[in-house]
């Protein structure tokens, strides 16, 4: 993508203060104005060329105001999740998502789940809090099969940490290549996996794909691990399967998100829920604003940039 060239600066709107100093300053032949998605817009909307969300984004009611801006060409997200954005993408507009940035973070949490419930300690937290000793058998992964639906950054990054823990990896995208089967793998895969890990973005062809047909065709006893979307996941069919005992489930999104306080999720049996904090990291800014400074050098000088979101979604 080349940048316009009608004046001798690039502007760029950034979601904080702060962030051209995270970024150790902008590139070359760029300066910015400090946008965080709120009513009153900065004096250069005629101008700014590349718009940075915010890593939560902005209220779906300013989500309009980017169809209004004359010269904006590039809209990064500083997030993984491009779906609540895409709707409100402009023609000629260029979206692209921080993919990459959360990986590590998102590995850690969804192998310390995998642990938590393989070895219950959910519930020898409730016995502590009870102060009541309660010892009970949990069972080793060594030997167990998981399977991972979405093979991407995430996948790559969370295998190399449940390999050493005696898991066999089988890998499942939307686009086959040497060692990821396809999605038609995916009934014979789910029958033979004890762990499976959803990583999907949501399009929609995954929105509500894990219903009660796929839940059916997981074995008994499997675990089901979403760190990716809350509305891949059709809630009813899981609370029917949980609330049964025949599957377990860690959860960091739901559908609804934020889950209302009286959701029956909440007290389902057998589920570990974490309010959407799997890529929350001390860390998570500096992989966020290193990204997003590479992005707009490369926007700066004209080079491809990267994580662009397709015309038909990711």
């Amino acid at each position: 993508m080349k940048p316009e060239t009608r004046s001798s600066t690039i502007k760029v709107w950034l979601p904080e203060p702060q962030s051209a100093a995270l970024m150790k300053g902008l590139p070359e032949g760029m300066t910015a104005d400090v946008w965080s998605g709120g009513e009153q817009l900065p004096d250069s909307a005629g101008e700014v060329q590349v718009v940075v969300l915010p890593p939560f984004g902005i209220p779906p009611e300013r989500m309009p105001v980017l169809a209004k801006l004359p010269r904006l060409r590039l809209i990064q997200l500083m997030s993984v999740g491009a779906e609540k954005v895409i709707p409100f993408v402009p023609p000629g507009v260029t979206l692209a998502t921080a993919r990459g940035a959360l990986s590590p973070a998102v590995a850690e949490w969804i192998t310390a789940v995998i642990l938590a419930q393989a070895r219950q300690l959910p519930k020898f937290i409730a016995a502590q809090q009870a102060h009541h000793w309660d010892p009970a058998r949990s069972e080793s992964l060594a030997g167990q099969t998981a399977l991972i639906v979405g093979y991407g950054s995430v996948g790559a990054a969370v295998e190399p940490l449940l390999v050493p823990l005696g898991l066999t990896v089988q890998r499942i995208a939307e686009r086959p290549s040497h060692g990821v089967s396809g999605p038609d793998s995916l009934p014979a895969a789910l029958a033979r996996a004890d762990i499976v890990i959803m990583l999907t973005p949501v399009t929609p062809a995954t929105r509500g794909m894990v219903d009660a047909r796929f839940l059916g065709q997981m074995r008994d006893h499997a675990l089901l691990v979403n760190a990716a979307h809350g509305p891949i996941v059709d809630t009813c069919a899981l609370l029917a399967e949980l609330r049964s005992g025949r599957l377990r489930a860690a959860l960091d999104v739901t559908d609804p998100e934020p889950l209302p306080d009286s959701h029956p999720l909440w007290s389902a049996p057998g589920l570990l829920l974490t309010p959407h904090i799997a890529g929350l990291t001390t860390q998570t800014t500096q992989r966020d604003v290193a990204i997003v400074r590479d992005q707009l050098a490369r926007y700066a000088a004209g080079e491809p940039l990267l994580n662009v979101v397709g015309k038909q979604g990711y």
